[in-house]
């Protein structure tokens, strides 16, 4: 099934720029736009998982600002 779609000039100019020789407008928006979408991995990792990788985000997001803090005393 295919659709249309409408983009700005600008947007199109730039895809067309972006698109190879030898593939599709929708080849190349395929491959620009990459892999799975953040949605869809929701659907790879259980509620445990998320919330240990929150978890370890949340300690390395601290370690950050405590580092940060670290070097801005010794300017003080």
């Amino acid at each position: 099934m295919s659709h249309q779609i409408r983009v700005e000039d600008h947007v199109y100019e730039r895809l067309k720029a972006n698109k190879r020789d030898d593939e599709s407008f929708s080849d190349a928006v395929e491959r620009l736009i990459g892999g799975r979408s953040l949605r869809e991995l929701r659907e790879v990792f259980d509620d445990e998982q998320v919330a240990e990788m929150r978890e370890a985000i949340d300690t390395a997001d601290e370690q950050d600002r405590d580092e940060v803090r670290e070097v801005a005393e010794r300017f003080e």
